[in-house]
């Protein structure tokens, strides 16, 4: 069982937060979620309020395995205004420690040089945010200790990947087939 961070801000695409922790709890995961706005409540970029389970102030990250940033413009614009967010990142990515980020997010990374000589993905549009990096287009993509995903639709791609990254192979199989998922749609 790895320890996982989540990070929320106001803004963020409610589908990119809570997919990837619904899934890497259902493989076993302790995911906590956590809010650098300085209240707990988050306001979505759809109208959805989530609560996280704490603030960034009362959190210890040292346990951490794998660390994530959800999308959404102004969510990935209060991420990456956060400067105790952004050494965290980077002391974890040194480290050898897994960073995520899905949709605008990996903008975040790129401006910390996280992706510089990685693939990665990024909302479309914003490829010139992932500094250094061979931008992909495909749905995630996990290059070292670096995981990004594409968008929203791209959501349970990503929370699998970082199953498969925590978890091996194995695991991120056995959910696909719980969850029932599938790629093809039969019209």
């Amino acid at each position: 069982m790895a320890k996982v961070y989540s990070f929320w801000a106001d803004g963020l695409e409610e589908i990119e937060a809570l997919t990837p922790v619904d899934v890497l709890r259902r493989a076993g995961n302790d995911v906590t979620t956590v809010s650098i706005m300085g209240r707990k409540t988050i306001h979505g970029s759809h109208g959805i309020d989530v609560v996280a389970d704490c603030l960034f102030k009362e959190a210890d990250f040292r346990d951490g395995s794998l660390f994530i940033l959800p999308g959404g413009g102004q969510g990935t614009q209060y991420l990456a205004g956060c400067a105790p967010l952004r050494e965290l990142l980077k002391e974890s990515c040194a480290a050898g420690k897994h960073v995520a980020a899905i949709c605008a997010a990996p903008s975040v990374l790129g401006s910390l040089g996280l992706v510089k000589g990685r693939k990665a993905v990024v909302y479309p549009g914003m490829e010139s945010t992932l500094t250094g990096a061979e931008v992909l287009d495909v749905p995630t993509v996990t290059d070292g200790p670096v995981t990004t995903g594409h968008g929203p639709g791209a959501s349970m791609d990503f929370a699998l990947e970082l199953v498969r990254v925590l978890n091996g192979e194995a695991a991120a199989k056995k959910l696909k087939e719980q969850m029932v998922f599938q790629h093809e749609t039969v019209v």
